[in-house]
């Protein structure tokens, strides 16, 4: 049994990453801003993690085996992190993103297309940091999420004093109505309507995770292996926006209308005009196995399906 901070994780992988802990015996704290409670037998600290002084002051002397950021999204949420936990714990897990990869958000090392990106594609030892940009603006925030994840990992890198380890998860799918993101139901909200699906003239594909493996992930990372560094966790298998829409339209039986747009401009999400799918060498072989892609999302599709079809209550 180990003592386990979760931070933010009151709504999707969060969810299930705490009832996996709680199964697992670990004995679990969840710090967030008061929107819900957690499962029966989960301590909960009610802080804004932007106030460091309140978070400090909640969490009192606890000490913790692991923590888990899942809510972590710029150098200045980072260094508080730092700041609070140092002392506190042994570990400390972020969840970060496939987004770090993407080459139109930063000046990145050529990777050729076909050849899965690599972890050490960004160099958190030499990435700069920027503290004094507006990370308390939520319009900045949104238009530099990538940088800001880049530099949140920087930070714990060179300054944790902790043992620090960021968990690089793909594109996200499944959950039903718990997918709060939205992206699949506006592929099943167009194909079922028969409107155009706007995409890339030149489509790229990517690598996705289903949110029940994240949340395994997360809780390997975090309680079952002493690694350090970023890990990219993404099932096996590559698919492209076509691929996903094929699936939508063999279970419905609608075909799906496409109307495409040029490199660079907007499309709908999952549609890539670049090339930045991650590569899962490194979590296989720290011992986690990757499911494959095509042998969950049907059900993630049916799901999805079965909740657009069910009624509002």
């Amino acid at each position: 049994m180990q003592r386990i901070c979760v931070i933010g994780g009151s709504r999707y992988i969060g969810i299930h990453l705490v009832q996996r802990l709680r199964a697992a015996g670990h004995r679990v704290t969840l710090i967030n801003r008061g929107s819900s409670a957690p499962p029966p037998g989960v301590e909960h600290l009610i802080a804004d993690r932007d106030d460091e002084y309140a978070l400090t002051a909640a969490l009192g002397s606890r000490t913790f085996d692991a923590v888990i950021d899942q809510f972590c999204y710029t150098p200045v949420q980072a260094a508080a992190a730092v700041r609070v936990f140092r002392g506190r714990t042994r570990r400390f897990v972020m969840t970060s993103t496939i987004e770090v990869y993407n080459p139109a958000t930063a000046a990145l090392p050529f990777v050729p297309y076909g050849t899965p990106v690599p972890e050490e594609n960004v160099d958190l030892a030499a990435w700069p940091v920027r503290m004094d940009l507006p990370w308390h603006d939520a319009e900045h925030l949104d238009a530099h999420y990538a940088e800001g994840k880049r530099q949140a990992e920087a930070v714990f890198t060179r300054d944790a004093g902790f043992a620090f380890a960021s968990v690089r998860a793909a594109h996200v799918l499944g959950g039903g109505a718990q997918d709060f993101t939205g992206r699949l139901a506006h592929y099943i909200e167009h194909i079922t309507r028969g409107t155009e699906i706007a995409v890339h003239d030149e489509t790229r594909p990517s690598v996705f995770i289903h949110y029940e493996e994240l949340a395994d992930l997360l809780l390997w990372a975090a309680t079952a292996t002493d690694f350090t560094g970023p890990v990219n966790a993404c099932s096996d298998g590559l698919l492209d926006v076509h691929d996903l829409t094929a699936v939508i339209a063999a279970r419905t039986g609608r075909r799906p209308l496409y109307r495409t747009v040029a490199a660079g401009e907007t499309a709908s999400p999952y549609s890539f005009d670049r090339h930045y799918a991650m590569s899962n060498a490194r979590a296989k072989e720290l011992g986690f196995p990757l499911s494959r892609t095509t042998d969950w999302l049907p059900g993630v599709v049916a799901e999805a399906l079965d909740g657009a079809d069910a009624p509002a209550v």
